[in-house]
């Protein structure tokens, strides 16, 4: 009886040896998926019902599904960077511009060599614009605006996205031009002609193909005139009929003024 309880009890821990030993298999796509909660044909009902509700713009639904897919998508799927494009675009529906910005954001920082990169990053910038309207507040989020749309010139030149970003820093421009007239504005007001002049000039060599360049010459025309600063005067005049010749009221404006007058030769 002994004899056979010991034998039984070798069998057993050859058994349990065995067990210990046998090979694990290394999961696929559709292992993770299982032992993360959703089978893949689970994954593509949850973005299905992510790509209707992106299609319909019912945005706190885009935020729920979208959530939840991210929680569930295993390491590599190609959906990632487009999910997280539709994440972004429900938060700007819902004027959650921050939050639209990090999802952007985390398009071309975690997956720079996806074809959706650049898009992107050119959200990134929108999404700060948005945030910056009126020229007379705060700066702050429309230089993070243009310091974006520059990193996309920079990490993807020639793409779509940059040639878009490049139209949206033209338009950055004319908000900061009509930041820098309004101060000028409030000075000429005032008469403080000197303070006037240093808005208008960083105006006019900051953003030269703005819209508003036209009027800040004249503008620092007569802040010049304030002053008596003849040869000033007469140097804008100049620049202002070379430059922007078919602009009305800067021909009335420098009207009369004669151009600087050329340096004498030097005597032999």
């Amino acid at each position: 009886m002994i004899r056979r309880c010991i034998a039984l009890s070798a069998v057993l821990l050859v058994g349990c040896a065995h067990g210990v030993r046998r090979e694990t298999p290394t999961p696929g796509p559709a292992l993770i998926a299982e032992a993360r909660g959703a089978t893949p044909g689970q994954l593509d009902s949850l973005w299905a019902a992510a790509e209707t509700a992106h299609q319909r713009e019912k945005w706190d639904d885009v935020v729920k599904v979208v959530q939840r897919f991210m929680l569930e998508l295993p390491a590599g799927d190609a959906r990632a960077s487009k999910a997280r494009l539709y994440l972004g675009d429900a938060y700007i529906g819902k004027h959650e511009y921050l939050d639209a910005a990090r999802e952007f954001r985390r398009v071309s920082d975690e997956n720079p060599l996806d074809p959706l990169a650049p898009d992107g990053l050119l959200r990134v910038g929108d999404a700060y614009a948005k945030l910056w309207r009126r020229p007379e507040l705060d700066a702050t989020y429309g230089q993070t605006a243009l310091a974006t749309y520059q990193e996309l010139l920079s990490r993807y030149p020639g793409t779509e996205a940059a040639k878009q970003a490049q139209l949206r820093i033209g338009a950055l421009d004319n908000l900061f031009a009509q930041k820098q007239f309004k101060s000028a504005q409030y000075y000429m007001r005032l008469k403080a002609y000197d303070s006037a002049i240093l808005y208008l000039k960083d105006l006019v060599v900051s953003y030269p193909r703005a819209a508003l360049v036209p009027e800040a010459l004249v503008r620092l025309i007569r802040a010049y005139r304030g002053l008596s600063y003849v040869e000033d005067v007469q140097e804008t005049c100049e620049y202002l009929r070379k430059y922007h010749p078919t602009y009305a009221p800067g021909t009335a404006t420098c009207a009369g003024v004669a151009p600087p007058a050329a340096p004498a030769a030097p005597a032999s």
